[in-house]
Formats: C-alpha cells, sequence, structure tokens
C-alpha cells in the first residue's frame, strides 16, 4: 500500500484509557497513514505520525470544528466518555449521548467509509440466571439504575438509528469488558475510589480477608488488547458488535489468590449501603448503581471477535489486574491530562 493510499483515521476521546492505546495500536499500523487524536484538552504526547485537535463534544458551538477534522476520513473512531461528575447526570449525557449524536451527524455529513464506536458489556441487560455466557445478540437495555448503563444502552439505540438512515457507513460497535492498564491507574483510581486512596492499601499483605458480594462475577482485558481490536476493526471489513474480555471470569476466588486472601461472604445489600452512604456524602465518586451494575453484568462470548477479526488477548485477566495494581501502588500516568499520574502514599 502506498502513501497515497494510506488510512486516514479520526479518533475522539484519544487522550484517555482507552484513547493512547488505540492511537499508538492505529498509528504502528502499516495501512494507516495519519491519526488525528482528538480530546477536549491537548496532550503532551508526540508520536510520529499522530496530530492532535481540541473539542469539546459537550459543547454546541464545536460542531464546525468537529466536521471539519472529520472530512475526508476514511474511519473514526468514537472513544470520547465522561464518567464523572456522577452526581451531575446532565453533565455526563451531554458529553456521552449528545456528543456521540453530534458524531454521528458528522460522519453522516461527510460521508465517513466506517464508524467504529465504544460501546460496552454495561450496555447488556442482566445476563441468564443460568450464567451462560451471551452472544452480541443479547439485548443491549443496560441497568436502568446505573447512569453509565443508561448511556450506554442509549449509544446503542443512537447507533441503530444511524445504521438504518446511513446503510453507505460501515458501522463496528466494539463491547469490552472493563479495561485496565499501568498507565491508566491513576485515572481509574480518581474516578471510581476518589483522589485520595492511599496505593498502600492495595497491598496483598495488608489484606488478610477480602469482603467477597455474593456472586460477584465479571470479566476484564487489557487496554491494549481492546486497542488491537479497534484497530481490527477499523483495516477490516466488518461490521456490528464485537464482545471483547479475557480468561479467565474474574470471580471471588480469583481476586482471593491475586490479593493473597481469603475471601469472606458478605451480604451485597450491605455492600451497597456503605457504598451508598460513601458517595451520598462525597467521599467515594463511584455510585451504588455502579455496584448494582456489576452485579447484574452479562459474561460475554468472545467467539465473533476471535473468529471475524481473528484476535487474541495477549494479557490474561490476571495480567491486566496486575498491571492496574502496580500502577496504583505506584501513582503510574501517561502524558495526557485524564492519565495524569500521581501517587497517595
Amino acid at each position: 500500500m502506498n502513501a497515497s493510499t494510506r488510512l486516514r483515521v479520526v479518533v475522539t476521546g484519544a487522550t484517555g484509557n482507552v484513547g493512547t492505546s488505540v492511537v499508538r495500536a492505529l498509528a504502528a499500523a502499516s495501512e494507516v497513514g495519519s491519526v488525528l487524536g482528538v480530546a477536549r484538552r491537548l496532550p503532551g504526547l508526540d508520536l510520529p505520525g499522530v496530530g492532535w485537535a481540541a473539542v469539546d463534544l459537550s459543547e454546541d458551538g464545536d460542531e464546525p470544528r468537529l466536521a471539519q477534522y472529520v472530512a475526508d476520513a476514511d474511519a473514526v473512531v468514537h472513544l470520547a466518555w465522561r464518567f464523572q461528575p456522577t452526581h451531575d447526570p446532565v453533565k455526563t449525557w451531554r458529553t456521552n449521548v449528545l456528543g456521540t449524536v453530534r458524531v454521528c451527524d458528522a460522519v453522516a455529513a461527510a460521508r465517513v467509509p466506517a464508524l467504529v464506536c465504544a460501546s460496552s458489556v454495561g450496555a447488556y441487560s442482566p445476563g441468564p440466571e443460568s450464567g451462560a455466557p451471551v452472544s452480541e445478540a443479547w439485548p443491549t437495555h443496560g441497568w436502568p439504575g446505573a447512569a453509565y448503563s443508561r448511556e450506554k444502552a442509549y449509544v446503542e439505540r443512537v447507533l441503530d438509528t444511524f445504521e438504518r438512515d446511513h446503510p453507505q457507513t460501515r458501522v463496528v460497535r466494539m463491547r469490552p469488558a472493563f479495561l485496565f492498564k499501568e498507565e491508566a491507574a491513576s485515572e481509574q483510581r480518581r474516578i471510581f475510589a476518589g483522589r485520595f486512596l492511599p496505593g498502600q492499601l492495595v497491598r496483598p499483605d495488608l489484606l488478610p480477608v477480602l469482603p467477597e458480594p455474593a456472586g460477584l462475577r465479571f470479566q476484564v482485558l487489557h487496554t491494549d488488547d481492546a486497542a488491537d481490536a479497534y484497530a481490527r476493526a477499523v483495516l477490516r471489513d466488518v461490521r456490528g458488535a464485537f464482545n471483547l474480555a479475557a480468561e479467565p471470569v474474574v470471580d471471588a476466588a480469583l481476586l482471593g489468590e491475586l490479593f493473597k486472601a481469603r475471601p469472606v461472604r458478605v451480604p451485597a445489600g450491605a455492600v451497597r449501603g456503605a457504598l451508598a452512604a460513601a458517595w451520598h456524602l462525597r467521599i467515594a465518586p463511584a455510585s451504588p448503581g455502579l455496584f448494582d451494575l456489576l452485579r447484574h453484568i452479562p459474561v460475554m462470548a468472545t467467539d465473533r471477535a476471535r473468529e471475524e477479526l481473528d484476535w487474541r488477548p495477549e494479557a490474561t485477566s490476571v495480567e491486566a489486574l496486575e498491571a492496574f495494581l502496580r500502577g496504583v501502588r505506584s501513582g503510574a500516568g501517561g502524558d495526557t491530562a485524564p492519565l495524569a499520574g500521581r501517587r497517595v502514599a
């Protein structure tokens, strides 16, 4: 492939956990000639073949600039997402839902050939009582008690309409499990546990017992492996949804081994009550709805990604969690505003 036929790819939300990995994966692909990373705040990253542009997808006045950047793109990867403030769901809605609508409008106006959009395991309706893995055909109505899940489910409906009205654009929806990498640990600590969680508290030797809410079971994936799947979705002629997760499924026994602690069964209601109190007092940023979502999300089957994208995660779920824990303890971060590192001793 010569330089004139190499792809121009635009990535929104390019400075966060997923975005930084996706930008690097695309920039490393021989089929890609240039990558434009779009974010609210310009980063300090200097990567070969990667340019940067500032756009706030929650603002009405930024549509002309977004349209300018999307024009002549061969593909748009839409990752922009705002997790906080959890006490102001209107603010997150403006970025997450209305921002997605603005991206879809820009893609439609420019007749971009491909749109790869970040969905999530959180878009799925509660899984079957049997616990059997679900395919991409499982309903995506989310869990109504969690703003994150409601917004992801609504974005799925936005994409349904976009696909119907713009069949000329190839639409791909990526539905990853929880994504971790060492570089994003400080960001994720701020989002889910708050700014002042001491890193030493996640040392295995300080946790002789591990509280186990009944039925806790979920999947994770290293962010770089998810980025590889995104790049493959850009480069291959595929459409539709893809579940992304690594093995093994995470449960209390696995977490006990990871922390070298003994799982102790605790009532889910007691855990939720403690989280709700901390959230209402603004001690913890994660809402109790996220805990409810964690207890109801299904386990995903990843056969389609393995077959159609020829995708295999390099890291196990345990390795992804170990990377996150190393990052929390060291205050790891990156050269972007969302990934700024900070050690809390």
